[in-house]
């Protein structure tokens, strides 16, 4: 399986991407004063409801997840919220990266089901067309 480079650069959060000449993270790690490494929100920038969700359900499949919600900053703006709340000695970067990699697993499998569908139907479209003549 192929890596996708933007979802490499998300996960990473060390790579930019350029917006109307600015530099702007694509990720960012955010915790409050007197938290430690067990409750974080992460800022994903130019994302929506599309990822958030899907990767909410991701996480929340974890055991050693106690909590995990998204929420959308602003309807005009492109960034969400995702908090991550871990139960015992997990930090909450490992469920999100493993969330990441499942979501992108999925992903392709639909991707490659896609894919052998088309075919089949193509194939069959064209074995069709051929019978008639």
């Amino acid at each position: 399986m192929e890596e996708d480079p933007e979802l490499e650069r998300k996960i990473s959060g060390l790579k930019t991407s350029m917006a109307e000449g600015e530099r702007k993270t694509a990720l960012e790690m955010v915790q409050a004063a007197g938290t430690d490494r067990h409750c974080v929100t992460f800022v994903l920038h130019e994302e929506d409801h599309t990822l958030g969700n899907s990767l909410r359900y991701m996480i929340m499949k974890n055991p050693e997840v106690e909590f995990c919600g998204y929420t959308t900053t602003h309807p005009s703006e492109s960034k969400i919220n995702l908090r991550i709340q871990t139960r015992g000695a997990l930090p909450a970067v490992e469920p999100f990266q493993r969330g990441l990699n499942e979501l992108m697993n999925v992903c392709q499998h639909v991707l490659d089901k896609l894919e052998a569908s088309i075919k089949e139907y193509k194939d069959q479209k064209a074995s069709r067309n051929e019978s008639t003549f």
